[in-house]
């Protein structure tokens, strides 16, 4: 005698579904897991950590030993974070190692077959890989202004997080390299090329401010002021650029160019496939 197979009920494969659901926790806790466990992630934090305390560390102690000591427009606050010229190379390629990755092996089809309609998995990945850059750069931006400190006390040359500006520069250093970081995610995920966004964040971080120094201050004058390195020196106080923006309205122009970037990516991701 053999059994008859029934049917699932109604309510069971209501269950079913609801369990198989793709919700945009899940989406999250997916991109967490696959966030800890690429080993670009541990190097490139760990790096960004170094360079901004060791780095920070090292160039304080050398300037504390100079006759002069600080030179005009240093800051005991502003030496102490001079590790984040690196720091925020080492989170911007971890942000474009996040997606352009599985570009490269192919992964994104999976991830987009799981996610069909895309946007989620890209606020997802921009949700963890915030998050762990702004904790992990918070805790390197305050040792790197302790450790500092330690070092200039010697030279009577300290400061306290009581100073005027000295939390802002403090906590803006960490915020500046979050959304550094963003904005190099987004570039991968429109360029979907490793290289190429690398290049793209290097270029525009880094290389073009130094080409700004070429031109004639009255050609730089009326745009160098917007590029984003200057809008987060202006946060942290070791931007010397002249007619600057308020610390936290250039951060705020900072966080709109991230918004347009994430927005072509995301228009790109919706329209385009992998």
């Amino acid at each position: 005698m053999t059994d008859t197979l029934l049917p699932p009920t109604s309510s069971a494969t209501t269950a079913a579904r609801a369990r198989l659901r793709v919700s945009q926790i899940r989406v999250v806790l997916s991109e967490w897991t696959k966030f800890r466990s690429l080993r670009s992630t541990t190097y490139t934090l760990l790096l960004a950590v170094i360079f901004m305390v060791g780095l920070g560390a090292m160039i304080t102690a050398i300037t504390a030993n100079q006759p002069g000591g600080l030179e005009p427009g240093e800051s005991a606050v502003s030496i102490s974070l001079s590790g984040i010229f690196f720091a925020q190379l080492a989170i911007g390629v971890l942000g474009v190692l996040l997606i352009t990755g599985e570009y490269s092996t192919g992964m994104i089809r999976s991830s987009l077959t799981v996610v069909p309609r895309r946007l989620p998995m890209l606020w997802a990945k921009l949700g963890v890989f915030a998050g762990v850059a702004l904790l992990t750069m918070l805790a390197a931006s305050f040792g790197a202004f302790f450790v500092a400190q330690a070092v200039l006390s010697g030279q009577q040359l300290d400061a306290s997080l009581s100073d005027p500006g000295a939390l802002r520069a403090v906590v803006g250093a960490a915020l500046y390299v979050t959304v550094a970081g963003m904005i190099a995610l987004a570039l991968g995920a429109l360029l979907r090329n490793t290289a190429a966004a690398i290049t793209t964040f290097v270029a525009v971080f880094f290389v073009l401010p130094t080409l700004t120094l070429l031109l004639p201050a009255s050609v730089t004058d009326h745009f160098v002021q917007y590029l984003p390195s200057n809008l987060g020196g202006v946060l942290t106080g070791s931007a010397g650029v002249p007619q600057s923006l308020a610390p936290w309205t250039g951060f705020g122009l900072l966080c709109g160019y991230a918004v347009i970037m994430i927005g072509v990516a995301a228009w790109r991701l919706r329209r385009k496939d992998a």
